[in-house]
């Protein structure tokens, strides 16, 4: 069997791995400049960054099979921030509060003979109108850190989330689905039948 490298710290992207049957043996995170490009659209910014990410890991192990992603929560053409502090949590929560918005999930696979499979999956989620109270629980949980846009899906945000279309498994960090598509049509033999 050939190598698989997940270049993410995420344990989100590591859990949805085991959940299809993938047995992740390498972690190796890239670290690579973030920051949106004048006039990118959250979808680009999340192709750029996944595709950047598992060309800089690719480096490292060649002859694996390397699946980089990113997370982009998109408000009309701008794109939220990871949050890393309380203020821009509240801030990414304020502006979804009541709103619908998109998330991009862009993952790149690089096969074992170097080649590069790359796409783009967007879901679309709908908060309620959040009240004040319903923000400071929020904040004070947590739950928020290290999250694109401000809230994880999968956690007490959950109870917010008025609708979803699309990938749910690209809103926690991962689509599920495409990046199974892809494992399959270039002969990785680690998935659970599916």
């Amino acid at each position: 069997m050939v190598s698989f490298v997940l270049a993410s710290q995420s344990p989100r992207r590591l859990e949805l791995l085991k959940q299809i049957g993938v047995a992740v043996d390498t972690v190796d995170p890239a670290h690579v400049d973030e920051t949106p490009q004048k006039d990118e659209s959250p979808r680009e910014l999340a192709l750029r960054l996944g595709r950047a990410k598992a060309q800089a890991v690719s480096e490292r192990h060649p002859g694996s099979i390397i699946l980089a992603a990113d997370t982009v929560v998109g408000v009309g053409h701008r794109s939220l921030p990871k949050a890393e502090d309380e203020a821009t949590a509240r801030d990414c929560l304020k502006l979804l509060s009541g709103r619908r918005h998109r998330v991009y999930g862009g993952f790149c696979i690089v096969d074992a003979q170097g080649r590069p499979h790359s796409r783009v999956v967007r879901s679309i989620v709908s908060f309620k109108k959040l009240s004040r109270q319903e923000i400071d629980a929020y904040i004070a949980s947590e739950d928020w850190h290290g999250k694109a846009g401000g809230y994880a899906i999968q956690g007490l945000a959950a109870a917010y989330i008025r609708y979803l279309g699309g990938s749910y498994s690209n809103v926690v960090g991962l689509p599920l689905f495409e990046v199974s598509q892809i494992l399959h049509g270039i002969g990785y033999e680690g998935l659970k039948s599916a």
